[in-house]
């Protein structure tokens, strides 16, 4: 089958993305039935960074990055590229000359399940991204993937336009069509922690904050004087 480049797919609400900005992977993963967080082996190449954006998904051939270079023209602002090999590479398909035009068109990062190579210079300019593993090895031309289908990578699925949220502890993709009621979700679930936080704040502990009491009496959870379990247990 020939490769395939699919333009202009549809695309998650902006400002719905935006929203989705001002909470972190943890809590949208929670929100959304703890759904949509890749594999831990996706770790980012920075420290301290947020972003939220739209997928533009890629499929790139094992050692070959032209497909990355086809993506670009696909790209707008506040897409995030995300690109995963045909077959396990680890190779480094992308460094800061890919940034460069990726940056000048308002990409907001990369996730990939593959290496990339120049992060120090990725850093400097400011283009995060969130890789399966680092390595200077660059790679050949002339074998070609897709460009805006669904793929899996690191364990889930990503449509073109769902979105993408990274920070330092991973990253979650979110539906495009069920962007709006995780945005809820997440607000809703802000507030509890909220809530929960001020009650740790003054003093109480999470049995009484989460209502746990009753799971330990369930369990037939026993509390026993020191000085009694000796003797239990004949010390």
């Amino acid at each position: 089958m020939s490769p395939i480049v699919v333009t202009n797919p549809p695309r998650a609400d902006r400002e719905v993305v935006g929203a989705l900005a001002g909470y972190g992977v943890a809590t949208v993963h929670e929100a959304q039935g703890r759904r949509g967080l890749l594999g831990s082996h996706i770790r980012p190449r920075q420290r301290g960074v947020r972003v939220a954006g739209t997928a533009v998904t890629v499929t790139v051939a094992p050692g070959d990055n032209t497909t990355i270079g086809v993506a670009v023209e696909q790209c707008g602002e506040g897409d995030v590229l995300v690109v995963v090999p045909t077959a396990p590479c680890d190779m480094g398909y992308f460094g800061d000359l890919l940034a460069t035009t990726l940056k000048v068109r308002g990409v907001r990062g990369l996730v990939i399940e593959a290496g990339v190579r120049d992060v120090a210079d990725l850093n400097e300019m400011g283009f995060p991204v969130w890789s399966k593993a680092v390595s200077a090895e660059g790679c050949g031309k002339g074998n070609l993937g897709d460009v805006n289908v669904p793929i899996g990578i690191a364990g889930r699925i990503v449509h073109p336009g769902d979105v993408i949220l990274a920070d330092d502890d991973g990253v979650v993709v979110v539906p495009r069509l069920e962007a709006a009621d995780v945005l809820a979700a997440s607000q809703a679930r802000e507030e509890k922690e909220a809530k929960a936080r001020a009650r740790y704040l003054a003093g109480e502990i999470a049995l009484d904050v989460n209502n746990m009491r009753p799971l330990l009496e369930q369990a037939g959870v026993r509390y026993v004087d020191y000085e009694d379990y000796r003797k239990e247990q004949g010390l």
